[in-house]
């Protein structure tokens, strides 16, 4: 895009700005729909990955947990300078670095050899991502008009949305690879077999990823041709260029107009930053920042990634095989998109706060349903560690959920599919591993000191040397004998089940969707005051993906443990204070400018 001729006031020029508000709006949802690929992405991969990467890099749960949340931390570190950043470098330039990351991290991922490559390769895409949370919003809030603002942010959640949908799209195409491939595999013999499959699941993951390499390359490239924001740019001092930007999506006269408030309200924020009476810390400044933090905080403590990002696995657990759970899956995401169009027709009508209300409702009843159908199947479990526990041998275990192993574990067999959830440790090295009785060859469920004891880490020895201990030590499970924390053998839940907590899903999303999926961005814009919003918009997304990393990171060891319906439970009861919080402490900023929204806690 070349930069427009500069335009004389009262001049009629209103096809050019509409066609750089349309190009505007599709490279800042573009930035959406990236951030939606790095949510949404490991939930087809993940299967797979674990089939696979467990295997052959002997990765305990725990690593691939921190596989799944490695996006997460790094949209954590990312925040922490991502306003800083913008500040210095300009929206722009730093929404074309997040791109550049996201691109750079797909090969990275795709050709991995291994836990270090393929857990950075996520790190790198979640850089990107939290830099893309932080910067796309922000140069949209300073870039669009008033009552553009609110379909605007919807706009890029919509994005995100179709991102989850895409995602969900490409698993869905290489589940139906990977099923052709294991029915083509049958005729062969077992060896040869399971090396088919084994092959095939392998490619079905950097497939995966591989495909997502050129949203990433548009988003880029495109980013390189927006204007600055305005905003930016008088900040800076730079006026000529500043209506250079505006002229590209307004008319002339509105674009002069705009850029004189601006100016006016660039000298007002310098000149209170002069006076003793105006610091950072008054109401003003606090109120808006610490509730922004909240919502935020609570948007991801409904469990909405974890659920994205897990939701195959979930279903499986739920009772729908994988092609099924799959399909599924895709259903969700395309939910999840819908109901964010009627987000977007909704949230300048009906506001903010009622949306959010609305949204936090229906997810505590959607929670609440998926917890007790889980309790229901999860009740049906036998205690079987005992009978477990009697084949160690040498501090090690090895046992196919065959015929034999049923029997030695009181469960005749021949009856309905069986599966078996096992926890274990070394020392304070844990793990967990689950084998059903109708997985294809009854994979070998085998428990060794070497894949569950990882090898001390550079940040875990220099804790150790200043006497602290937040990671496990190798040196102690070095010979610590394997404890069965936990077994449990019950039957597979039925289909049925498994439609009925995709049906509690898809309420969850449908809600969260209308509700906090669009109005997180506009509490994280909107109520942020002039004067610290790239940095504050910074510290409360860091607050937001902090929240969304550890729950990512707990999922598995903790639905292992304790089971799915305690995860559902805890997610429901942190909803109930979303409610409370949009209920009674959010004020409503439908319609109003972002001065008017400042003044309301100014006072």
């Amino acid at each position: 895009m070349h930069a427009t001729t500069p335009l004389v006031p009262g001049a009629s020029t209103q096809a050019e700005p509409v066609w750089q508000m349309r190009y505007l709006l599709f490279i800042a949802g573009m930035g959406g729909l990236l951030y939606g690929i790095d949510v949404g992405i490991i939930a087809g991969a993940l299967p797979y990955l674990e089939s696979t990467a467990s295997l052959a890099w002997k990765l305990s749960t725990q690593q691939l947990g921190f596989i799944v949340a490695a996006v997460l931390l790094g949209s954590v570190l990312s925040s922490l300078f991502a306003g800083a950043l913008a500040d210095v470098i300009g929206r722009r330039w730093a929404m074309v670095l997040s791109g550049a990351l996201f691109t750079l991290s797909i090969p990275l991922i795709a050709l991995s050899d291994g836990y270090l490559p393929l857990l950075l390769g996520r790190l790198l895409q979640g850089v990107s991502g939290g830099l893309i949370g932080v910067v796309v919003p922000l140069y949209l809030a300073e870039c669009l008009h008033a009552k553009h603002r609110g379909r605007g942010a919807a706009l890029f959640q919509l994005l995100l949305t179709i991102g989850l949908v895409a995602a969900a799209l490409i698993g869905l195409v290489q589940a139906h690879s990977v099923d052709a491939a294991t029915e083509a595999a049958k005729s062969l013999p077992e060896a040869a077999r399971g090396a088919a499959v084994f092959a095939a699941k392998d490619d079905a993951w950097r497939s995966i990823f591989w495909m997502c390499l050129t949203p990433g390359l548009v988003f880029t490239i495109g980013s390189l041709l927006l204007a600055e924001s305005p905003r930016w740019l008088v900040q800076r001092g730079r006026i000529d260029a500043a209506r250079r930007a505006l002229l590209r999506t307004r008319a002339a006269d509105e674009a002069d107009a705009e850029l004189r408030s601006m100016q006016q309200v660039h000298v007002a924020a310098r000149g209170a930053r002069r006076v003793a009476g105006d610091p950072l810390l008054s109401r003003r400044y606090v109120l808006p920042f610490l509730l922004a933090c909240l919502i935020l905080a609570c948007t991801q403590a409904t469990g909405i990634n974890s659920v994205l990002a897990y939701a195959v696995n979930i279903l499986n657990q739920a009772g729908l095989p994988g092609k099924t759970a799959n399909m599924a899956d895709v259903t969700l995401k395309v939910l999840n998109a819908v109901m964010t169009v009627v987000a977007v027709v909704l949230v300048d009508r009906k506001g903010r706060k009622f949306l959010l209300m609305l949204g936090s409702g229906g997810i505590v009843v959607a929670l609440l349903a998926a917890g007790l159908l889980f309790n229901s199947a999860e009740s049906g479990q036998r205690d079987v560690r005992a009978a477990v526990a009697a084949q160690v041998r040498a501090d090690g275990l090895a046992l196919r959920l065959d015929d034999a192993t049923l029997l030695a574990l009181g469960q005749q067999p021949g009856g309905p599919a069986m599966q078996l959830t096992l926890a274990y440790s070394y020392g304070e090295f844990t793990n967990v591993q689950t084998r059903r009785t109708d997985e294809p060859g009854l994979p070998l469920l085998q428990v060794a000191r070497a894949d569950t004891v990882q090898a001390d880490s550079v940040i875990g020895a220099f804790f150790r040397r200043l006497h602290l201990n937040p990671f496990a030590d190798p040196a102690a499970a070095s010979d610590a004998p394997l404890r069965i924390e936990k077994a449990q053998l019950g039957v597979v839940p039925s289909a049925t089940h498994g439609w009925q907590v995709a049906l509690a899903l898809c309420l969850f999303v449908a809600s969260f969707a209308v509700g906090p999926g669009v109005c997180v961005w506009l509490a994280l814009t909107e109520l942020m005051p002039t004067r610290i919003r790239s940095n504050g918009m910074s510290v409360a997304l860091l607050v937001n993906q902090f929240v969304s990393t550890l729950i990512a990171a707990v999922f598995l060891p903790t639905v292992g443990l304790h089971g799915y319906a305690t995860m559902f439970f805890f997610w429901a009861g942190c909803t109930v204070v979303y409610f409370l919080t949009a209920t009674f402490l959010l004020p409503e900023t439908k319609g109003k400018t972002l001065e008017e929204i400042e003044a309301h806690f100014a006072r």
